[in-house]
């Protein structure tokens, strides 16, 4: 049984896949405690994998599954990637990469948490992915230099206070007009909402 969230179909609203239709597999729970998380008191259901495959099985217009949370590397094993790859879908994974991963996982997103409060009480394992994606809240981004990514991203955290969210992002884009190899996600299902 896996505590489940939410499963459903949506766009991808951040990163590399921006736009693209996607099955969101929303695991409830996290080994972190960040004080900005969006996700860490999500209350979930235990679900069967024969329920979570059928759930995938509604959407065939989907090519991409998104494991996503709360923290997914918590939960997973070989048996469910094993299980998720039979659908015919490609695997994306967005961690903070703290625990190993199985097997099989197409597209690894990284999201490390370890310069934040709360985001420091594991140690991250994880040194190379597809994609860096970094929570950005004026922080020292050389400090991901020892990271092999395909692609990097900065991504401004969500703030509800309207100053506050603004001088973040403008810090974001000027730490990626000031440093090569970053370019800028940001979380476009906000702007959609949840389709």
């Amino acid at each position: 049984m896996w505590k489940i969230h939410k499963i459903y179909y949506s766009l991808i609203g951040e990163g590399f896949f921006t736009g693209t239709p996607a099955v969101f597999i929303c695991f409830a729970g996290c080994n972190l405690r960040c004080s900005f998380c969006d996700a860490a008191n999500l209350e979930g259901s235990n679900m069967s994998l024969y329920q979570i495959v059928n759930e995938i099985k509604k959407y065939p217009n989907a090519h991409h599954i998104v494991l996503t949370g709360g923290e997914p590397a918590i939960f997973i094993d070989q048996d469910f990637v094993d299980a998720i790859k039979r659908t015919g879908k490609r695997i994306i994974i967005e961690t903070n990469g703290t625990k190993a991963l199985p097997d099989g996982i197409d597209w690894i997103t990284l999201s490390p948490k370890y310069s934040f409060a709360g985001g420091d009480a594991a140690p991250l394992l994880l040194k190379e992915c597809n994609e860096l994606r970094v929570v950005y809240l004026g922080q020292d981004i050389s400090q991901y230099e020892g990271i092999k990514a395909d692609y990097r991203y900065l991504q401004p955290c969500f703030c509800e206070e309207e100053e506050m969210s603004k001088y973040i992002l403008h810090s974001c884009i000027n730490a990626v007009l000031s440093n090569d190899g970053w370019a800028l996600s940001l979380q476009t299902q906000r702007l959609i909402g949840n389709i």
